[in-house]
């Protein structure tokens, strides 16, 4: 893993960029912006993807794999994410020849300039609440740019480029780019503890989320629920703090959430309540379109035709997507990655799943995450899931550590009958499909490469029944 080193030139001019990882969401969405404003554009990623197929026949140069080669005379700037390591050919090329190397944030900020800018932070809900932001402002009639960390479903892209001076990002911090930015408007969606690895201790990452929204130059929009959050807005000396939730004194509040399907609810403001319903299901949803909405009346727009424009927004690639269902069985997909994201999916799926269960299939992602939170997974997983099966542990960029597999997930749990640990993912989708019954909900589970099995879980579907649930 390379730590983003912020202090190096973000260079005026760039004419030709190598995006070393260009498959990734992020990446290949800052890649289709560079094409956008005419540069060359090539890059690399470990494997072939439909990302990387879209962005040669936008006219990109990919590459799958990473040699030295890849990188073309012509190249000025080399952009990489944070995942790659150090030793990584092309990196080391472009270090050698003196290019710019700057980090996908840098990058990010070239293309930002001076525009208005949003900015969506925190540990959960931040796909989710810039989709909303993007696609309300343009049903609005705005038109904004935006980078955002997933694909918006109804745009079918995670990034694009608008005509005005809006532009919104998802704002990472993770390893604190976040504070990178010119933020106008900060939206904080919540501050549950992560990424220690990084920060070092809770009080940093509580410091971090205060300077972002500190340094916001015009509002700052912030949870009134989430712990952390009220840790963080009684640290803040902003002018203008907008608070959104379920709170009684929330400045945007939700209330009455209804949540027996497609999620609805009631937004208050002042002397004025709206109601509003969503097409995507969850609680959780509706206090993300609080914060949208209170992102919105900063911005300027009302009350109600904030509402109604949130209320097209119709989910992000990853969050709760269904991917197919074989023999009655429905098999969905979810980013969630932390335990508080884990609980609201699959609180979620519970409010949809009807006489049905939920058989969760989880993937731990990276070990540090997994050796702090291990027990908080279990807990969660066998709260809110009939039965979980625990995949081994997606290292990302990390390297493996010692006894940290799925299986400490797995051992944590208080009743062993309602966990099965596989490491060999045909197994795992063999012994899935075996457990699942007509009506029941799988719901693959991390943010890693879980999703890849999906494939094998409809397959394995598609074979006789057998149930082992309870062994």
């Amino acid at each position: 893993m390379i730590r983003p080193d912020l202090t190096l030139p973000i260079p005026e001019h760039i004419e030709s960029a190598h995006f070393i990882g260009i498959g990734g969401s992020g990446m290949s969405g800052l890649a289709r912006m560079f094409l956008a404003r005419g540069i060359r554009v090539s890059g690399s990623d470990r494997a072939d993807s439909k990302a990387l197929r879209e962005l040669a026949a936008l006219g990109a140069t990919v590459h799958v794999g990473h040699d030295a080669a890849h990188l073309g005379d012509d190249v000025d700037t080399v952009v990489h994410t944070g995942a790659i390591w150090a030793e990584n050919p092309e990196f080391v090329l472009a270090k050698e020849r003196g290019l710019h190397v700057i980090h996908r944030s840098q990058a990010l900020h070239w293309l930002i300039g001076g525009r208005r800018l949003v900015s969506v932070a925190g540990a959960h809900g931040k796909t989710t609440s810039t989709g909303m932001i993007v696609t309300a402002l343009r049903d609005l009639g705005a038109d904004p740019t935006f980078v955002n960390g997933g694909v918006i479903a109804q745009l079918g892209v995670s990034s694009g480029t608008g005509s005005d001076e809006l532009f919104v990002i998802e704002a990472d911090e993770s390893d604190g780019t976040f504070l990178l930015y010119d933020t106008a408007v900060a939206l904080i969606t919540n501050v549950d503890p992560d990424h220690l690895d990084h920060w070092g201790s809770h009080e940093a990452f509580y410091d971090a989320f205060a300077r972002f929204g500190n340094d916001a130059s015009e509002a700052v929009v912030i949870s009134s629920d989430d712990e952390g959050a009220r840790r963080v807005t009684a640290s803040l000396t902003h002018p203008r703090v907008v608070t959104f939730g379920q709170s009684p004194d929330a400045t945007v509040r939700v209330h009455d959430i209804r949540t027996d399907g497609p999620v609805s609810f009631a937004i208050t403001h002042g002397d004025q309540t709206v109601d509003a319903r969503l097409p995507v299901p969850g609680a959780h949803n509706a206090v993300n379109a609080a914060g949208a909405i209170a992102v919105l009346l900063v911005l300027g727009f009302e009350l109600s035709a904030a509402v109604r424009a949130v209320e097209g927004f119709a989910g992000t690639a990853r969050r709760f997507e269904l991917h197919g269902t074989e023999r009655g069985v429905s098999v969905y997909d979810d980013y969630a990655h932390h335990p508080t994201e884990v609980a609201a999916a699959l609180s979620a799926a519970r409010t949809v799943v009807g006489e049905g269960r939920i058989i969760a299939l989880h993937q731990p992602h990276t070990y540090s995450r997994t050796q702090q939170m291990f027990r908080e997974f279990a807990e969660v997983l066998e709260t809110h899931a009939d039965h979980t099966v625990v995949l081994d542990v997606y290292g990302a960029r990390e390297d493996p550590v010692p006894g940290v597999t799925g299986q400490l997930v797995s051992e944590a749990f208080a009743d062993p009958a309602h966990v099965h640990f596989v490491a060999d993912w045909q197994a795992a989708a063999d012994y899935t499909a075996s457990v699942a019954q007509d009506g029941d909900f799988v719901i693959t589970l991390g943010c890693g490469n879980v999703n890849l099995i999906i494939p094998q879980v409809l397959d394995a579907l598609q074979g006789p029944s057998a149930s082992h649930a309870g062994e």
